[in-house]
């Protein structure tokens, strides 16, 4: 197994144990003690676990509000799942309302074979990946929030409002059955509210580890969402919640 590749697994394992131990995670990939200490350096440094004696245990605070470049390493196979089965709902042609969040991120590098796309994002990191792609890419422009490769602001929100979206897909830090849909900055939902005003169906790409969370800035409620995409089925009182408000489930 590849460095990178067992850093992903510990990755996964710390986001559903909350808490690893050196000793077992060493027996399990079979490799030293000091590698896996390494290894749990290296993620405590990106703000995923905080070390402890002879172990690490999930960063609860900070885990809301990661850097991009560590939310694109979390979860990725649920991503990947979660990916696969919007991808017919994107039509040749379509307009589209895109947000800076890992998820969507993911999506969008599987658009290239559809045809005359237009995006409009306020994603640097798509902007940068996909600058190259035969779909029309229009930034919002506005100030640029590094913590999440985002760009935010009046400016940002009066590019958005200039268009009229087919579909607005994004993501959130957590779903509530009492709370709605939640965020971790203001910044961003504040943006984020504007693409679905603009849009006429909006699609919300959360994995099952998002539900029942609630996060800083509430965003809207469960009825302004048009479908929601997950990885896994969520309990009856969800599915009861997403019926009754005309939300189409898709897992």
């Amino acid at each position: 197994m590849l460095p990178k590749e067992r850093l992903q697994k510990i990755v996964d394992i710390i986001q559903t144990e909350k808490k690893v131990y050196v000793s077992e995670l060493s027996q399990k990939f079979e490799v030293t003690e000091e590698t896996i200490r390494r290894d749990l350096e290296k993620l405590d440094k990106e703000g995923i676990v905080t070390r402890t004696y002879g172990g690490a245990i999930i960063n609860r605070y900070n885990n809301e509000d990661l850097p991009f470049s560590t939310r694109t390493s979390l979860n990725i196979e649920l991503k990947q799942s979660i990916v696969s089965k919007i991808h017919h709902l994107i039509k040749d042609g379509d307009k589209l309302m895109v947000d800076p969040s890992s998820t969507t991120f993911e999506l969008v590098k599987t658009l290239y074979e559809k045809q005359n796309l237009t995006l409009i994002t306020n994603s640097v990191k798509i902007l940068n990946e996909f600058g190259d792609s035969h779909h029309q890419i229009i930034s919002t422009g506005g100030d640029l929030r590094r913590k999440s490769l985002s760009l935010i602001g009046p400016v940002a929100q009066a590019t958005v409002n200039r268009y009229n979206a087919d579909v607005n897909i994004f993501s959130c830090k957590g779903i509530s059955l009492e709370k709605g849909v939640t965020e971790s900055n203001e910044p961003e939902a504040e943006l984020k509210k504007v693409m679905l005003k603009n849009s006429r169906t909006n699609i919300l790409l959360v994995d099952h580890t998002k539900f029942d969370k609630v996060a800083f800035v509430k965003l809207f409620e469960i009825s302004n969402i048009n479908v929601l995409v997950t990885d896994q089925k969520p309990s009856n009182e969800w599915i009861e919640k997403l019926q009754s408000h005309n939300v189409k489930l898709i897992y």
